[in-house]
């Protein structure tokens, strides 16, 4: 066991947050030896925390006691908390160790306290991680390696290292720049950058600490970058990998993935091996062709040969509310995508299909719509918002998009709803009032609004571009409520 993790023995450690990493981390920080401390404000979560062994500590009684963080040799903080948290601004101000459950993981294997270190694979980016991390698991798979997908797709890394049947000696590691910024010393094997675009700046405080936190994929011995993306394939300067490749969605070049005619092509690890056909690829589209090239390249880094590729691919299959379809009603197709929490993300689905009714709203985290909406403007039929932030996607389609059609669902809880300013009063724009509904009943009301607005033919696509937890426990939940709210359109079998 290296010096670091020896010195936790005996000591008090804090952890901070009592979610599900954090929770993960109390088995094996009390195998080490120490002594587990978890805070927050949740007393069911900290409940079961305490459950687990651990003393437990309201939040705000620690943040009102700065005295009371001496006693902790570590804080081993969830990535909900950003570096400004007054949590630990105090325990920096202390020179008290900061790591993320992230970091704590990447030290115990590399100490192997559960047996030889594993392999990681790193996949992170603003959008497609989970996608291009579920086609990695599956090219793994196909190899015959043992592989599990953990990190931030929700299986947190310490209990993938702690499962003994089936062992996992490679690690398909899906990382958000939270989890990337407080992890500073994760080396793995290969990672990739799959696209930068403007996400939770409110948590970085701008787009560059964004995007430094994203180089922490680049490290190790391979790193992959997103050519065809603006920022990402810009990072090749940047990388910290002993060797950076990229991929794209055309004709690669020398050290590249991509496609040739109906082929995805590796000219990085090999001279134009052939890894599957473009309709091997699930889901179908650029966005998918994309994720494809990233999960293959990271694959082709550890050797897996071009057939396990192949058969991975052909295997793997889209996971729920990602562009998933969820009916047709009256000749309408209904999408769910609640997992386009961002403009970036959102674009991909809007611009994949010709006519749309848009859904929309929620949180925004600091991104801007204009350029989103100014993209689109011609494939929208009409849109349909709800959510803290549907004033400022309302002010954006009536600057880029005044000709169609605006409704806004205005549950009477929200300040967008009250504050958005006069640009969004024009003809176009019309308000339904759904005072006190939560957010699956808001949904209804917002999915057979969007219902009048579509004709046979369209689609009426949920893609957010904002985050949930204004209205909705998580985007699955949002997700769930939209199929919901369709199936009752399908059982009336009429468009309202």
């Amino acid at each position: 066991m290296n010096d670091e993790l020896e010195r936790l023995r005996g000591r008090a450690v804090l952890v901070a947050g009592a979610g599900v990493s954090g929770r993960a981390t109390i088995e094996p920080l009390t195998a080490l030896g120490a002594h587990v401390t978890v805070t927050d404000r949740n007393e069911r979560a900290l409940a079961e925390c305490a459950a687990l062994g651990a003393r437990t500590v309201d939040l705000d009684s620690l943040v009102d006691d700065p005295a009371a963080l001496r006693e902790f040799a570590l804080v081993v903080t969830s990535p909900g908390f950003p570096p400004d948290a007054p949590l630990l601004s105090r325990a920096a101000g202390a020179a008290i160790p900061i790591w993320g459950d992230i970091e704590l993981s990447w030290r115990i294997d590399r100490a192997e306290v559960y047996g030889p270190a594993r392999r990681w694979l790193v996949v992170t980016g603003t959008n497609g991680k989970t996608t291009t991390t579920m086609m990695l698991h599956a090219i793994l798979e196909a190899a015959g390696l043992g592989s599990v997908a953990c990190g931030n797709i929700g299986l947190p890394v310490l209990d993938a290292l702690r499962r003994d049947e089936p062992r996992a000696d490679v690690l398909a590691v899906e990382l958000s720049s939270f989890q990337l910024h407080w992890a500073p010393s994760v080396r793995p094997e290969a990672g990739v950058v799959l696209n930068i675009a403007e996400d939770h700046l409110d948590w970085h405080g701008g787009i560059e600490n964004y995007i430094e936190a994203k180089l922490g994929a680049l490290t190790g011995a391979v790193g992959v970058i997103g050519l065809d993306d603006p920022i990402a394939g810009g990072l090749g300067d940047r990388s910290r990998a002993v060797v950076t490749v990229g991929f794209t969605l055309g004709y690669p070049q020398e050290g590249e993935l991509g496609i040739s005619g109906e082929l995805l092509v590796d000219r990085a690890f090999a001279d134009s091996a052939v890894l599957a056909r473009v309709d091997d690829v699930t889901p179908p589209g650029p966005a998918g062709l994309s994720d494809a090239l990233a999960a293959a390249a990271l694959a082709r880094a550890i050797d897996v040969p071009a057939s396990a590729v192949h058969d991975g691919l052909r295997r793997h299959r889209v996971g729920p509310h990602r562009a998933a379809p969820v009916g047709q009603v009256d000749g309408v197709e209904y999408i769910d995508d609640s997992k386009a929490t961002n403009p970036h993300a959102a674009r991909s689905s809007l611009l994949a299909r010709d006519r749309v009714v848009w859904i929309a709203g929620g949180l925004l985290k600091g991104a801007r719509v204009d350029d989103l909406v100014a993209e689109v403007a011609p494939r929208l039929s009409g849109a349909v918002l709800l959510g803290r932030d549907a004033g400022e996607i309302a002010d954006a389609l009536a600057r880029h998009a005044p000709q169609v059609p605006v409704v806004v669902v205005d549950t009477g809880d929200d300040e967008a709803m009250t504050d958005a300013t006069s640009e969004t009063d024009t003809a176009s724009v019309r308000r339904v009032a759904a005072p006190g509904a939560d957010g699956p009943a808001a949904m209804r009301v917002a999915v057979r609004e969007a219902a009048a607005l579509a004709s046979p033919g369209e689609t009426v696509l949920l893609a957010p571009a904002a985050a949930s937890l204004d209205m909705f426990a998580d985007y699955a939940e949002r997700g769930r409520s939209f199929a919901s709210a369709v199936e009752e359109l399908r059982g009336g079998g009429t468009q309202p």
